[in-house]
């Protein structure tokens, strides 16, 4: 059997960068002296005129952005989820979502899976951020594909997105021929009977390997991939949750106010049932090796799996 391709997404954001460079000169990468880690100096390597650096100052940049936004051109800003969501809030509150400014937001080395960075640098609570912020798209792709096609439609959209990357290699699932992706749809990635996992970013291959698991203690789980948190595809939640009676919900983030309480305030409006929302727990992350700290915070296919089964139990 051949290994599966691994990618991380903050590779195909940079990249992607530069083939929506060749096409539009309207495009401008901005960085806060982290070109190399969150892949943008790729860009900046073919189109150095249109690259900005801004040093070490994250707050600054969000307001270099919005002037360029006013003035017609399509600034992406990139720096990790940590400064991007925490440093610069105020920034991009007021600057880029009050006047709803077309500034994209490319915040790479997001969750836990950063790694050894520890506790201050993995962002377990950017979605909850974003969310909040009226008028802001929020995106949370999976793989390599999705990453790529995610940075194409920010591009043509208009407003502010925050996009948000990893550090981690993760599988490749949506290299296929009817791969298609679109703003507030997510799609369901394997059909099941006996529970829904709704999943984003790189829980999405980590819940492929849950539902696998499942598979062998007779448990049919239909898996589905909400790739847009903001505005988050309601009318696909609520058919899933009244297929099988049972959901449940895994990220990368924070349990609160990310994926699972958007997926909550869904249906307790909808269809109220019971959910169960896998992710971090009210906690701060810690140093050491991406794929252990998975491990660890039950966030990989056999964590899934364990916990899934106790919630069926129940």
């Amino acid at each position: 059997m051949s290994e599966v391709k691994k990618i991380a997404t903050r590779q195909s954001y940079g990249e992607e960068l530069v083939e929506l460079g060749k096409e539009y000169d309207n495009l401008y990468v901005l960085d806060a002296d982290l070109a190399s880690a969150t892949k943008t100096g790729i860009f900046k390597e073919a189109f150095p005129d249109r690259h900005i650096d801004c040093g070490i100052q994250e707050s600054d940049m969000m307001g270099i952005a919005a002037g360029l936004a006013s003035c017609g051109k399509i600034p992406f800003c990139s720096t990790f989820a940590m400064f991007a969501a925490g440093r610069a809030y105020e920034q991009v509150r007021n600057s880029i979502g009050y006047p709803h400014l077309n500034v994209k937001i490319g915040a790479t080395h997001a969750g836990i899976s950063v790694g050894e960075d520890g506790a201050t640098h993995q962002c377990l609570e950017d979605l909850a951020l974003m969310r909040v912020i009226p008028g802001m798209t929020v995106i949370n792709p999976a793989d390599d594909v999705e990453a790529k096609a995610a940075v194409k439609a920010a591009y043509e959209f208009e407003g502010p997105v925050y996009l948000r990357f990893g550090r981690l290699a993760v599988p490749v699932i949506n290299d296929r021929s009817d791969y298609k992706f679109e703003i507030g749809k997510g799609y369901v990635v394997k059909e099941g009977t006996d529970v829904t996992i709704i999943a984003t970013g790189l829980e999405v291959s980590a819940a492929i390997d849950a539902a696998d698991l499942l598979a062998k203690d007779g448990i049919s789980a239909e898996i589905v991939n909400i790739h847009t948190i903001k505005p988050i595809d309601k009318d696909l939640i609520i058919k899933e949750a009244e297929k099988t009676g049972k959901v449940v919900t895994v990220e990368e983030h924070s349990v609160i106010g990310g994926l699972g309480s958007a997926v909550c305030e869904v249906l307790a409006e909808n269809h109220p049932l019971p959910v169960k929302r896998i992710g971090v727990y009210d906690r701060y992350g810690e140093s050491g090796p991406a794929v252990e700290l998975l491990h660890k915070y039950k966030l990989d296919g056999e964590g899934i799996a364990e916990q899934v089964k106790e919630y069926l139990k129940g």
